[in-house]
């Protein structure tokens, strides 16, 4: 049935000449200042100009290549980006010249929302006629927020974090879970807060943790639309004015690897917050290339590509469904300016 597999990414800039027409592609028909892209392109260039997201896009494919040498199933792996280079009509034009008719595509994003989801399928139907007849078929890879692979990935980075802690603090170390703020517009349509919730708990069910909160980050937009809050700096502030905190571990949950909002928003301000307060900050790991994580995505494409019925999830909530349904995780709206 399926004869090829496709990461599909955000893509990034890889050198200074290519952060503006980066920006101008991921907020082309957006609402968003052009002084709140400028200032993100400068984010961009406080690292060279360079997104680590690329990189780390071919560092899982490499390790999901052997991964598949050693288990199966035998397929090809192409990627294509929203954003940047490869793109994803590219990519497709290339599949069609291999020959490739139907492929199993893997998201890099866990949880369901227009953002992570929906636009990557609307971009994919974009490429699709873009190509015109013959372009491969698509189908993706169910949303994995609570596979048993990623929770155990998250469990086994943030137990990592953890132990940086002097034993003697370690109870008394607070844990936020962070993930990219939507606006609530967005969110009220879908069930991202949701998932995120019910993975936070399940890390934390797994480490015997309750002092824990889910957090956001990276919000941009008009400041009169309201987006999903508390941001993780604010948090931080909150903390330490009421409970003095000395240590603090903060988790990436939403995101699969240690990316520019990684990298700016947490690594740069986040740490850069608790440096001013006296707290000792320490971050967890994304899943990257963990073996557990890698081996998770070799077992969502088994699932589809040999139709098992055996769909593991962790917590009530069960696995999420293979095909999204035509009304799911619509857009959000706009602010009246």
């Amino acid at each position: 049935m399926y004869d090829a597999i496709l990461i599909v990414s955000f893509g990034g800039p890889e050198g200074p000449d290519d952060v503006m027409p980066f920006l101008e592609n991921v907020l082309r028909g957006r609402n968003v200042p052009r002084e709140r892209m400028l200032e993100v392109a400068e984010h961009y260039q406080h690292f060279g100009g360079v997104s680590p997201i690329n990189a780390q896009c071919r560092e899982l494919i490499a390790a999901l290549q052997v991964e598949l040498d050693a288990h199966g199933p035998h397929l090809p792996i192409y990627w294509g980006n929203r954003n940047w280079h490869p793109m994803l009509a590219d990519t497709l034009a290339q599949m069609k010249a291999d020959g490739i008719r139907h492929a199993i595509s893997f998201f890099t994003s866990a949880f369901s929302s227009y953002s992570g989801c929906r636009q990557y399928r609307e971009n994919i139907a974009q490429a699709q006629q873009a190509v015109g007849p013959g372009a491969p078929e698509i189908d993706k890879v169910r949303a994995f927020y609570n596979h048993p692979g990623f929770i155990e990935t998250t469990i086994d980075h943030v137990r990592q974090a953890l132990e940086q802690v002097p034993p003697d603090r370690r109870a008394a170390t607070p844990v936020l879970f962070s993930a990219h703020s939507i606006p609530l517009s967005m969110a009220e349509k879908s069930p991202y807060v949701e998932q995120l919730q019910e993975s936070c708990r399940l890390v934390a069910e797994g480490l015997n943790l309750s002092d824990w909160q889910l957090v956001y980050q990276s919000r941009s937009g008009p400041p009169q639309q309201p987006w999903l809050e508390p941001d993780v700096c604010d948090a931080i502030r909150q903390l330490h004015a009421e409970r003095g905190i000395q240590d603090l571990v903060v988790s990436p949950i939403g995101f699969i690897s240690d990316h520019m909002e990684v990298l700016f928003d947490l690594d740069t301000e986040a740490a850069d917050c608790c440096r001013e307060l006296g707290v000792n900050y320490h971050r967890a790991a994304s899943p990257g290339t963990h073996p557990r994580f890698v081996q998770m995505v070799r077992e969502l494409i088994t699932e589809r590509v040999s139709g098992s019925t055996e769909r593991p999830s962790c917590g009530s909530r069960g696995p999420s469904h293979d095909v999204c349904p035509p009304d799911c995780c619509p857009p959000g709206t706009r602010p009246r300016v």
